[in-house]
């Protein structure tokens, strides 16, 4: 029996060829940014995540355009003027003329004539989104916009929800619906492509320092350890 299971485990990790599978890279030229229902009466409904974490995760989203220049922004909201908030002042001062689509009534932004003219203006078929709730305005939209025929990015810390359980569900129906669940490391760096690009280390340095600092620190220690470095006794017996 062993000697069975051993055989099909073996089956299962063996490598094979996909000759169906293609990988849709993000491309700046192609993509766009949409901050969805990011709001401030909204926010107090995440709870997956803890709130210093999350409103970090949120307006570090919201902030990608600001140094990915050709990205275009569309912002939508959900009652703003209601008990779900305004958009966070620092993402309206980020992009003062993007579209702002004010819903009243649409759950689905997709259901907005407003919003759905706003995306098709933009004349791009990859669309980056986040917002909160994760399971509501982020996976029905995403879902809306599969079925339209576009690619998704959904940036799995720049939304959030009620709970984690309710978090992960939503993230799992997104994937089977196509949608490119990632992190927004992941959508930064396919978006760069290569630190010699420009944007590239030069540029993208200051938004890494300012939004990821576990990277960031590590760029610190380097910079501190070549200017002023000194190896200590013991140090100098370690492998490279």
């Amino acid at each position: 029996m062993l000697l069975i299971i051993c055989c099909e485990t073996r089956k299962l990790t063996k490598p094979t060829n996909s000759p169906g599978f293609s990988w849709e890279r993000l491309e700046k030229n192609n993509s766009v940014l949409v901050i969805v229902d990011i709001q401030e009466g909204l926010f107090q409904m995440v709870h997956d995540w803890d709130p210093i974490v999350a409103r970090h995760n949120m307006l570090a989203y919201a902030s990608l355009a600001t140094v990915f220049t050709d990205l275009p922004v569309v912002i939508t909201s959900s009652a703003e003027y209601g008990p779900n908030g305004l958009i966070p002042q620092e993402i309206r001062d980020w992009y003062p003329a993007a579209p702002m689509i004010r819903r009243n009534g649409e759950v689905d932004a997709w259901d907005n004539a407003d919003f759905r003219a706003a995306i098709k203006a933009t004349n791009r078929t990859q669309i980056i989104i986040a917002g909160i709730v994760t399971d509501v305005c982020t996976a029905f939209l995403a879902r809306s916009l599969r079925a339209e025929g576009y690619s998704v990015w959904a940036v799995i810390e720049s939304s959030g929800t009620v709970t984690p359980s309710i978090r992960d569900i939503a993230n799992a129906q997104m994937l089977r619906a196509g949608v490119n669940v990632v992190s927004l490391f992941a959508v930064f760096c396919d978006l760069m492509r290569d630190w010699r690009h420009v944007p590239g280390a030069a540029e993208l340095y200051g938004w890494i320092d300012e939004w990821m600092p576990s990277y960031s620190y590590i760029a610190r220690a380097h910079k501190n350890a070549k200017l002023n470095g000194t190896i200590l006794p013991g140090q100098d017996g370690l492998p490279e």
